[in-house]
């Protein structure tokens, strides 16, 4: 008999729209739905997903307590033996859902669960020492090599066997120690790798030692009343129809806006093109997001001495940190190069 499986999706897999109905509650359907029938190739027969449940995410998000206890009561008939939710790549809302119910559904029922997301997605960062996760592409274009990933850990879980190490299984590290007998002891070991190291060789160090992305703070400006002050957004507030095409996910570009003659953003020009975030309030107001209104007034006031006559937006919504500092790095000479003395930096 096939092991059970019960398949955690958001509203876009579920095929009921985009961010618009990210407010739609649990529910849960018979049998596999979107990626599920991927996954249900994957498993080879050996194990067949039951059903899915979908959630909105931001109703998941913003209703956290009531969605983990709706989706927990949802999941009792079906006696599932694995729980696997996403893949959830680099969307942060998702990765995060994804992360927070697999693990309430091994605290609370015991049941095995195993997700999949970007190394940098937030979920990932939140639940790695927690839960099993795969480790996947940015976007979903890498779905066809996730899924198979997914159902095999999925498997070993339903099955009880033993799980490897991260780099056998493809989940991310844990922090995990387990204690283990080495041939060499630990100095002949690092003698070893010395030796290779000198000579030119490849070697894998025990204890990867983490990067920190360390950023030196800026000088204080010390007269406020005679600086030139940037509007920096990652919140992706862009001209009315977005002429630069800055993409809602994974953004490839950034945009550079006009507003020298400017003193306040407003629905009528003025919209976000970020899929992350419900668009609503900015939309609305985009000085929400980009606080032109409030600095214009400060600028009347005497309190600082300009605005400068361009503001800069792209979304970081699923924008790799790389891009994101290549991005960083051309509008910080431009600013530099026009003067600029500081810099208000807003996102969503």
């Amino acid at each position: 008999m096939a092991y059970k499986v019960i398949h955690y999706i958001n509203q876009f897999f579920a095929n009921i729209g985009g961010e618009e109905m990210a407010h739609v509650t649990p529910e849960i359907r018979e049998g596999a739905v979107g990626p599920g029938l991927g996954l249900n190739r994957a498993f080879k027969g050996e194990a067949e997903i039951v059903a899915t449940v979908v959630c909105g995410d931001s109703y998941f998000n913003e209703h956290t307590e009531e969605a983990t206890k709706t989706i927990i009561d949802l999941m009792k008939e079906y006696e599932a033996d694995v729980f696997i939710a996403g893949p959830a790549f680099n969307a942060g809302r998702y990765g995060t859902a994804c992360g927070t119910i697999s693990k309430v559904v091994q605290d609370k029922l015991n049941i095995p669960s195993v997700t999949g997301m970007y190394i940098e997605n937030p979920g990932a960062d939140m639940f790695k020492k927690e839960v099993y996760i795969i480790e996947t592409a940015n976007a979903a274009t890498g779905m066809r090599k996730a899924l198979p990933k997914l159902a095999a850990l999925g498997l070993k879980l339903a099955k009880g066997e033993e799980v490897l190490e991260p780099e056998t299984e493809g989940y991310m590290l844990r922090g995990i120690r387990k204690n283990y007998f080495a041939e060499k002891i630990g100095a002949e070991r690092a003698v070893d790798m010395l030796v290779k190291k000198l000579n030119g060789e490849d070697f894998e160090t025990e204890y990867p030692m983490p990067e920190f992305d360390r950023v030196e703070p800026g000088k204080a400006i010390q007269d406020l009343s005679k600086a030139r002050i940037a509007l920096v957004t990652s919140g992706g507030i862009v001209p009315k129809g977005n002429p630069d095409r800055i993409e809602s996910s994974s953004a490839s570009k950034y945009g550079t806006y006009d507003i020298s003659q400017v003193n306040n953003l407003t629905g009528k020009d003025y919209e976000t093109a970020h899929g992350g975030y419900d668009p609503v309030y900015a939309n609305e107001e985009p000085d929400r997001v980009v606080p032109l209104d409030v600095l214009s007034d400060l600028e009347k006031q005497g309190v600082i001495g300009s605005i400068h006559p361009y503001f800069y937006s792209t979304t970081g919504n699923g924008t790799a940190v790389k891009s994101s500092k290549a991005y960083s790095e051309e509008i910080a000479a431009q600013l530099v190069k026009d003067g600029v003395d500081a810099v208000i930096l807003t996102s969503t």
